[in-house]
């Protein structure tokens, strides 16, 4: 039987508590079997003879709601997914900072914000030399490594966001 990690989303928060006593009941109430929860994040391990991601949540859903007597939106994901998706938040984590200490960079050899790295030239040197990176890479091989690491990241995005 698949096992799969349900995110309970919006409760434990102003008026909508619902606590993880009440959560793992709805759960083994819906036959779901191994209910593990963490503390009241609303993390929730769950096995079940579903196999639709699709068919866990609404099953969750309806299950909860009658437990806690409001609608408890729920995202799940099997352990596969959820590393992918980790991966994928690491990916875009260094895409970002990446993004962020060049455009910081542009800053200090401008002298003014700018948002768009040079392909060639003394100020992409500039900033390849201020972000630490040694003056035997050349400036294409910087712009090369840039440009390769906001690919990943836009795929990231595009798989994640557009998969609909």
């Amino acid at each position: 039987m698949p096992t799969y990690i349900a995110f309970l989303r919006a409760i434990n928060v102003g008026k909508r508590m619902f606590a993880k006593a009440a959560i793992v009941q709805a759960c083994e109430d819906a036959r779901c079997t191994d209910v593990e929860t963490y503390i009241n994040t609303g993390n929730v391990r769950v096995t079940t003879t579903l196999r639709s991601r699709a068919k866990v949540e609404a099953m969750l859903e309806k299950a909860f709601a009658s437990a806690a007597g409001f609608d408890v939106p729920t995202i799940v994901f099997t352990p596969k997914e959820l590393t992918a998706v980790a991966a994928d938040a690491e990916e875009l984590a260094a895409a970002w900072a990446l993004a962020t200490r060049v455009r910081n960079a542009l800053t200090l050899v401008r002298g003014r914000a700018h948002d768009q790295l040079p392909r060639q030239g003394a100020e992409v040197q500039a900033v390849a030399l201020a972000l630490g990176r040694p003056a035997s890479v050349t400036t294409g091989e910087f712009v090369d490594d840039y440009l390769r690491t906001m690919r990943r990241a836009r795929q990231v995005v595009e798989r994640t966001f557009d998969a609909g």
